[in-house]
């Protein structure tokens, strides 16, 4: 004999997952909530004002038996979720890097979670895979990239979720390649060595740690005085460990730092690279939208010496996250280092070999269909468009830069690169931690931190879309201001 029934279990019917009259009108509404929730950001503190366990206890404890009406559910929205946001699409949210969104990609979004796509493989849904592709292509044509990275060749694009796993499957790849396949089939990594500026993000710790490499192999090059990789530096440390029996195998240069958005050089490191059979991959998460401006391009000379290359829309393209570009020069190194086929796997249209298995290129099995994200917002804007939303945010970061520049109490702590001003206030890192405290806490802005020399420096970097030149006087005006009261107290 079975289980006993649930008492609701002979009252309720199935549920519909999907019912139109209901929908409609609930979509509505919460298309309503939305719009209402742009309208008041410039006005909420950026930053969440919610204490440690606020929201959990806030919740009930467990999950209702019987649905509640969706009207409850947008009650909640504004009563519990709402107080504990920090507002990433506030114009005066100047922290960390943007993550900016857009009604096109919101839109996109909406139709991939109604799709309900599981795009692992080609035959799994052909748009899926095919879309992605030719977007990948648009991007690296718009951007300027080396021909080495189209589809049409040996190598192509694939969407990540982030930055952070680009650097994972480079370093497997490269990997593989330097033992010829020999750490997965016979678990040996031969002393392999990794390289990197000190400056460089700390995924690349995390994929060292995960990739089997291990942090103790992965070396921090020092950088110059405008926290910029020194191949010398490079050079150096790759013959010493050669000299004592380790092979070097993968160098990430950085174009953009997190700190700072200091670009190493990659004509210098690439060419090292070339020379030593080294992987080099590039990592532009956030200025690599960038080259989209050809008077930008600059920085990018040398990116045909990479193996891999990865920048993230959803940073600075009006592309809600998560959707990464990663670019590989041979995409048959990548493929062969992330390929598992079981048989419930197999099919016709792989095994021809004339399709994509995004699956192949990344280190989950599934994927959503992120590229109608780019599709949207490519086409709803144009070039054009997010051509003209760059240069706005690189006019206002330096309009910025220059305030401080000449202010006597204000100091640039690194140079200014696109959309990203580091600075202090000429005084202790105790008051600039203060400063940086009272004005997050005041709600006005929200700024974020990082250490450069030894010190404590101020960040703000302009990416968000609404963000104006009000809003960017304002952050000034507050920052002054607090300075001020500050001195006084």
């Amino acid at each position: 004999m079975g289980p006993a029934a649930s008492p609701l279990s002979d009252s309720l019917p199935p549920p519909r997952a999907f019912d139109a009259t209901p929908f409609r009108v609930q979509l509505a509404a919460l298309t309503d909530w939305i719009v209402s929730y742009y309208h008041q950001l410039p006005h909420l503190p950026v930053l969440s004002r919610s204490r440690p366990g606020d929201i959990f206890n806030a919740l009930p404890a467990t999950a209702p038996e019987l649905p509640e009406p969706f009207d409850a559910l947008l009650a909640d929205l504004d009563d519990i979720i709402l107080p504990g946001l920090t507002h990433w699409q506030s114009p005066n949210f100047f922290a960390y890097f943007p993550a900016n969104a857009s009604g096109p990609s919101m839109l996109a979004d909406l139709l991939t979670a109604a799709l309900g796509v599981q795009g692992m493989l080609w035959q799994t849904s052909p748009a899926c895979t095919e879309l992605e592709t030719r977007m990948l292509d648009w991007l690296a044509e718009a951007c300027a990239l080396p021909a080495v990275f189209r589809a049409d060749g040996a190598g192509g694009g694939v969407l990540q979720d982030s930055a952070s796993s680009a650097a994972l499957c480079a370093l497997v790849a490269a990997r593989e390649r330097a033992t010829g396949g020999a750490s997965n089939e016979q678990g040996y990594t031969g002393g392999l060595v990794a390289y990197t500026s000190s400056q460089a993000h700390s995924s690349l710790d995390k994929a060292a740690m995960l990739a089997g490499i291990g942090r103790a192999n992965l070396r921090k090059i020092d950088v110059d005085e405008n926290f910029v990789l020194l191949p010398d530096a490079l050079a150096a440390a790759m013959a010493a460990d050669r000299a004592a029996g380790r092979r070097p195998f993968f160098v990430c240069a950085t174009l953009g730092t997190t700190s700072s958005l200091a670009s190493d050089p990659l004509e210098a490191i690439g060419t090292l690279c070339r020379s030593a059979g080294v992987w080099l991959h590039v990592d532009a998460a956030m200025a690599g939208s960038a080259a989209l401006l050809p008077e930008e391009r600059g920085r990018f000379a040398g990116l045909e010496l990479a193996d891999s290359y990865c920048f993230n829309p959803h940073k600075w393209l009006l592309t809600n996250f998560d959707c990464s570009c990663f670019y590989v020069a041979c995409r048959r190194d990548l493929i062969a280092a992330l390929s598992v086929t079981p048989e419930y796997l197999n099919n016709d249209a792989s095994t021809t070999g004339a399709v994509f298995d995004y699956r192949d290129w990344q280190v989950p099995l599934g994927r959503r269909f992120r590229a109608l994200k780019l599709w949207f917002v490519l086409r709803g804007f144009g070039l054009v468009g997010l051509r003209a939303l760059l240069r706005h945010h690189l006019m206002l970061a330096a309009r910025f830069a220059e305030w401080v520049e000449a202010d006597p109490n204000f100091q640039l702590m690194a140079p200014v690169t696109l959309n990203l001003v580091c600075f202090r206030y000429r005084a202790s890192d105790d008051f600039n931690r203060r400063l940086q405290a009272a004005v997050n806490a005041d709600g006005g802005l929200f700024i974020s931190h990082t250490a450069l020399a030894g010190q404590h420096v101020l960040r703000l970097c302009v990416g968000q879309a609404a963000t104006t030149d009000v809003h960017v006087e304002q952050a000034w005006s507050i920052l002054r201001q607090t300075a001020v009261r500050l001195n006084q107290a």
